[in-house]
């Protein structure tokens, strides 16, 4: 026994004191981190092309992981300190955005595109539809929404991942930021999409409020910002026109409140004072409210993930919003939260707006319709087309993981947790968009689903019975179509 035990009691004796001398020595630290992660490296660079899990085998993205809990911690914290260096006590009237065309009287779309910064070709399967629809005379702009670039939102992924993808889109572009965009600290979004000077300002806030002892990119300011400069000039793609990472567009009847809940499905006490402004001076008028995580997803109800994000539901429910719509997870989905004494005093409509290019999630394509969090619902891909390609692209090592995931949920994980494990980057594609039209004239806003062929057509959805109009045949394109005014 003692011959068994010992070499393993050594072993732990000194990895604790080789870790306990790296906090003091830089030598020994960079040697340990050395010896630690090579083999890892090395472990997962010849496992990829054996699996192909490109997010769970790839160095950067386990890199990139290593910030989440860095950023998770600071993000409430910068910003605020980001915000406030632009607008020290912001109001119902900061952060207004001025689309050209957007008016109190006549028509207008929007295009909403969610998690869409793989850089691959399950993101770029989507450009000749996005560019063909932004395209035409009533799309007044776009919004990017969450997760603009992966793994890290860093500014050397831009190019391939936001800039290339995005060419030949002439209208303005916004964005709010999603967890991946914070490991980056913000900078290479803020130098992307604010106006210059702002990001300036907001940068060197950020750093401030550290005190300047880290910074997320090695890059001055000056240089990330005329980066973004020099991109912008290459691909003729308009940004520049923020000044915080949420935003607003108020029209006579409709006001499109953007709110950013960073990493932790939370905001910060600068931001919270903003919207209640915001939706207050909104009573009246159809509240959109787009998000960085939504309320359900994955046929669950997420409101409950934090204290924090349970009160901003509540919030928008109190101010009667009409629709919330957030990322994060990479497909879409639609519930109807029904009125109740105790809930909305009108039914609430949520949709999860995340398949605009990144790995799609398995977790509503697997849930038992009996399950869904709520009656009233839909998704897509439904979930026949995407387990026949996955269980076409499996290999036989894979097969096992698939069997554990779809049979057993991935317990004691979840589908979701463990889609990226088929992240096949090989036609059918199954991603997608929403445009959202503001008609006044005819009293309504319809949202429409957009595939990579064109508007999503309601034999490509999975639904509750009922949720189709009646009369609709299979192949009219969905659409959800909401008053403007009135119930």
């Amino acid at each position: 026994m003692r011959n068994a035990v010992q070499p393993w009691l050594e072993y732990r004796m000194s990895m604790f004191i080789r870790v306990r001398k790296s906090g003091y020595s830089f030598i020994t630290a960079f040697r340990t981190a050395l010896q630690m992660g090579l083999p890892y490296a090395a472990l997962l660079t010849a496992i990829v092309p054996v699996f192909g899990m490109s997010w769970y085998f790839d160095t950067e993205n386990w890199a990139s992981g290593i910030w989440d809990r860095w950023a998770a911690k600071n993000t409430n914290e910068w910003r605020a300190a980001m915000v406030q260096a632009v607008d020290g006590s912001p109001t119902s009237k900061s952060f207004k955005i001025f689309p050209p065309g957007v008016n109190n009287s006549g028509t207008f779309s929007f295009l909403i595109v969610g998690d869409p910064g793989e850089g691959d070709a399950s993101q770029y399967i989507l450009h000749d539809q996005i560019v063909t629809t932004s395209e035409k005379d009533e799309v007044k702009f776009v919004v990017i929404s969450s997760d603009v670039v992966y793994p890290d939102g860093a500014m050397k992924d831009y190019e391939k991942k936001f800039w290339l993808p995005m060419k030949g889109v002439h209208k303005p572009v916004y964005a709010i930021p999603g967890n991946h965009d914070w490991y980056d600290a913000l900078e290479g979004f803020a130098a992307t999409f604010y106006e210059p000077e702002v990001a300036q300002r907001a940068m060197q806030a950020r750093r401030d409020a550290e005190l300047l002892l880290t910074s997320s990119s090695s890059d001055p300011i000056d240089v990330q910002i005329a980066e973004a400069a020099r991109l912008r000039k290459e691909y003729d793609v308009p940004t520049g026109f923020q000044r915080a990472p949420y935003f607003q567009l108020q029209t006579r009847d409709f006001a499109f409140i953007c709110i950013e809940t960073g990493v932790t499905r939370s905001i910060d006490t600068v931001q919270m004072s903003w919207l209640k402004q915001t939706l207050e001076a909104s009573k009246g008028k159809f509240i959109f409210a787009l998000l960085g995580h939504p309320f359900y997803a994955q046929g669950e109800y997420q409101g409950d993930m934090t204290p924090e994000f349970a009160e901003l539901h509540k919030l928008l429910r109190d101010y009667g919003a009409t629709i919330t719509m957030g990322g994060d997870t990479h497909d879409l989905e639609y519930y109807v939260e029904p009125a109740t004494p105790g809930g909305p005093k009108k039914p609430m409509h949520h949709f999860v707006n995340g398949g605009g290019g990144a790995y799609l999630s398995l977790g509503a394509a697997l849930r038992p319709r009996e399950e869904m969090a709520e009656k009233v619902w839909a998704h897509y891909p439904s979930a026949e087309p995407f387990i026949e390609k996955i269980e076409k692209n499996n290999g036989p090592l894979k097969r096992p993981f698939w069997i554990w995931t779809k049979k057993y949920h991935g317990y004691p994980f979840s589908p979701e947790w463990l889609s990226a494990a088929f992240d096949y980057n090989t036609s059918p594609f199954f991603q997608s968009f929403i445009e959202v039209e503001v008609n006044p004239a005819h009293n309504v806003v319809v949202l429409k689903a957009h595939g990579i062929r064109g508007p999503l057509k309601w034999s490509e959805m999975a639904y509750s019975e009922g949720l189709k109009p009646a009369g609709l045949s299979d192949d009219a394109p969905v659409e959800w179509r909401f008053p403007l005014r009135g119930r």
